[in-house]
């Protein structure tokens, strides 16, 4: 048994973005962007649609919390050939973090 303290975990909640890179061809994004003269909305273009995970995160800091994150978006939640990303801190369960900060992941 270890004499050191552990460690309190704290909730994050994070929100990642994954959106289709540029140049790549997005299918859904095209359909929509077809429909919208059927709803009298005109003047909108190159429509991308992506799709957007929240997540919480216990760890023992935003940092620890942030780098699995970083992993899950890098090699779950986005086809790094097709897709990038952005994660964005929505704020603590619990108060850990006072308000909402949000970022640009590395995946963009």
């Amino acid at each position: 048994m270890s004499d050191q303290p552990l460690a309190a975990a704290l909730a994050f909640r994070y929100a990642v973005h994954v959106m289709p890179k540029a140049g790549i061809l997005d299918p859904q994004g095209r359909a929509v962007e077809r429909s919208m003269p059927h709803l009298g909305a005109t003047g909108v273009r190159d429509v991308r649609v992506g799709r957007r995970v929240e997540l919480t995160v216990e760890a023992t800091d935003e940092a620890a919390a942030r780098a699995v994150v970083e992993r899950l978006a890098a090699e779950l939640l986005a086809n790094p050939l097709i897709e990038a990303y952005a994660i964005a801190l929505i704020g603590a369960v619990g108060g850990a973090v006072g308000g909402a900060a949000a970022d640009r992941g590395s995946g963009t």
